[in-house]
């Protein structure tokens, strides 16, 4: 097993996470089966009670896991699919050891940072590394560890002593550490002295990089490489220029220009390594295909505008995986994104009197704009005016996609507006409202908030009748004969098995869930017979997973998060949808679909007998 760890010096949010991910996706190429492990220092023992104007979006793996958005990151550039173990933090590596001290597993010992912490964490990522992530099912090559914050903090000591003893642990040719710094320019000069204080200051804690990718507006004159490789120790190859580029998708590509991968391969002796012929062509094939589409983003001259009305608009991290699948879906559609922001509360009528140009404002983007997204979101502020999102895009025939919350409130909507319910609102909204549309669902813990929602990977059917579904005719375009008769069983305990009112010829799709609330079942039928469908629900037939209006050209709403399953080259398809039919070519991208061959060497198959994701098949 061989080791990358990726750390960083000078400033936090420096880009670890895109370097992490970009080296990953370069060692792919080789064909080599690459894994990942985020290291977060902060106490919380998982990222799923943190607000997302905390410190981003919150990522939900397969199996439930809430954990930091850089791993979503992993995913969508490697193409693998991690374990809430992936995801180290304080508060969950301290809970460990401490747990192992309540059993006596330390034979009465002093328990310490250091030998019981270290070891501890040494143990979790050797272990946790060897996990198979991707559809070889076959254990990893590599593992790609990136330590967050900023190497100096203090709650960094712990996790910077494991890795400098896990370099000695795993031996000579193992273990390389790439050092992410900032390269400043100040009245046009580049400073060195930030990097060359932050090696010195690594050096001192332990870390010993083999590799300084450094961050700079500008690409590195010569003197800074020459002068940055003298007083750091390194050789000038081993200085790495990371500067800005358009999107973080041309990051790979800007490493493998600056010789990243002979370095990797020097360093670690991957030429020691067996690569079967199938995996590097299908590396080849990867890279291939990632450069065409990413390069081909650039030559793009015709624009989708989306309009995403949400609560946490003033940081747009709040909502990275959504950000990405729409730019995955516009680069399928051969659009190029424009992404507008709208505070849904500027959409409310009381912001007319009290901020009326914010309110004008943002009436203004939500009528411009060619489709409207409203994503997911907890606590009643801005949803009055995300509501009235979903009825402009209703009444105007404007594509709308509603995620989660934007599903929920997409129903409340309809009720008031259509159904005649005038009082129809959510529990979480209004705890004391007499027409409950959506209500806390009856499992969930209402006390403990770590952990306890409708978690991870579950299976959505299509319903008998549902065959006009746009949304469904997305995901079984170019599925392979799989139906809802192929019983398999499914991550939490859920099964792909015929449940009731199901359509036996349509196919199961699977997607990540992170929700407490749901529509109430007892409006089902009246809001149904107004016209407003439920095309999905989930494997008993009970929860309502998919909403649909028939006579739109695109008005869908999901309970699930299809963003976290989202990929560069595969995107998610309700986004999919949704920019299409706002860009005007849904009709083209169903043809497509359709007569598209499998991407498979691409993308890999999953290997189950239900849908992931959707279908394998776009050719871009």
């Amino acid at each position: 097993m061989k080791y990358v760890l990726v750390s960083g010096g000078v400033i936090s949010g420096i880009g670890k996470g895109i370097i992490a991910s970009s080296t990953g996706l370069l060692l792919k190429t080789l064909g080599l089966k690459v894994s990942s492990i985020k290291v977060d220092p902060y106490m919380n023992v998982d990222a799923g009670t943190m607000a997302p104007t905390e410190h981003g979006e919150v990522f939900v793996l397969d199996d439930g896991g809430e954990v930091d958005l850089d791993l979503g990151n992993y995913e969508r550039y490697l193409n693998i699919r991690l374990k809430k173990e992936s995801n180290i933090t304080t508060g969950k590596i301290y809970q460990h050891v401490i747990e192992r001290e309540r059993r006596g597993d330390y034979l009465g010992k002093t328990v310490q940072v250091v030998p019981h912490l270290t070891d501890a964490t040494q143990d979790w990522i050797e272990r946790v590394a060897r996990v198979p992530v991707d559809d070889t099912k076959d254990e990893p090559d590599v593992c790609i560890i990136e330590l967050g914050g900023t190497v100096g903090d203090i709650e960094s000591a712990p996790f910077i002593e494991a890795m400098q003893q896990l370099r000695r642990r795993v031996g000579k040719n193992n273990f390389l550490n790439i050092h992410v710094s900032l390269i400043p320019v100040i009245s046009g000069e580049q400073k060195t002295k930030p990097t060359q204080a932050a090696i010195k200051n690594a050096r001192s804690l332990g870390l010993n990089p083999d590799l300084i990718a450094c961050r700079c507006s500008t690409p590195l004159d010569k003197n800074t490489t020459d002068k940055i490789a003298m007083f750091c120790q390194v050789e000038p190859e081993q200085v790495v220029a990371v500067l800005d580029v358009p999107s973080t998708y041309h990051v790979p590509a800007l490493l493998e220009r600056q010789g990243l991968i002979p370095l990797l391969r020097d360093i670690l002796k991957l030429d020691a390594i067996t690569i079967p012929e199938k995996l590097s062509l299908k590396g080849a094939r990867m890279w291939e295909a990632w450069n065409s589409l990413t390069n081909n983003r650039e030559h793009l001259f015709q624009t989708v505008t989306i309009v995403l009305v949400g609560k946490y608009t003033n940081l747009h991290d709040s909502y990275l995986s959504v950000i990405k699948s729409l730019e995955h879906a516009a680069m399928a559609c051969g659009h190029t994104l424009d992404l507008r922001w709208v505070d849904a509360s500027n959409l409310e009528p009381e912001a007319s009197k009290s901020t009326p140009s914010e309110y004008y404002k943002a009436w203004h983007e939500v009528s411009t704009a060619h489709g409207i997204l409203v994503p997911g979101g907890f606590g009643k502020r801005g949803t009055e005016g995300m509501i009235k999102a979903a009825e402009y895009a209703r009444m105007n025939n404007i594509p709308y996609l509603g995620i989660c919350l934007g599903m929920q409130l997409a129903v409340i909507e309809y009720a008031r507006n259509v159904c005649g319910i005038a009082n129809a609102a959510s529990i979480e909204l209004d705890e004391k409202t007499t027409e409950p549309i959506v209500i806390f669902m009856p499992e969930i813990d209402k006390h403990n908030l770590g952990g306890t929602m409708r978690l991870g990977l579950r299976p959505t059917h299509f319903q008998d009748g549902s065959g006009w579904s746009r949304l469904r005719g997305l995901y079984s375009a170019s599925q392979r004969n799989r139906s809802l008769g192929d019983a398999t069983k499914l991550t939490n305990g859920a099964s792909s098995a015929l449940s009731p009112g199901a359509d036996v010829g349509a196919p199961i799709i699977l997607e990540r869930h992170r929700h407490r609330y749901e529509v109430n079942p007892e409006y089902i039928e009246r809001l149904a017979s107004s016209g407003l469908h439920f095309v999905g629900k989930d494997d008993k037939g009970e929860r309502m997973e998919i909403i649909e209006l028939k006579d739109h050209r695109w008005f869908v709403g999901v309970q699930f998060h299809p963003e976290y399953l989202s990929r560069v080259l595969e995107p998610s398809k309700p986004y999919l949808g949704f920019v299409a039919a706002s860009a005007g070519v849904l009709d083209d991208v169903m043809a497509r679909l359709k007569g598209s061959k499998v991407l498979g060497i691409v993308n890999g198959s999953n290997g189950s007998d239900v849908l992931v994701n959707g279908v394998d098949g776009l050719v871009i």
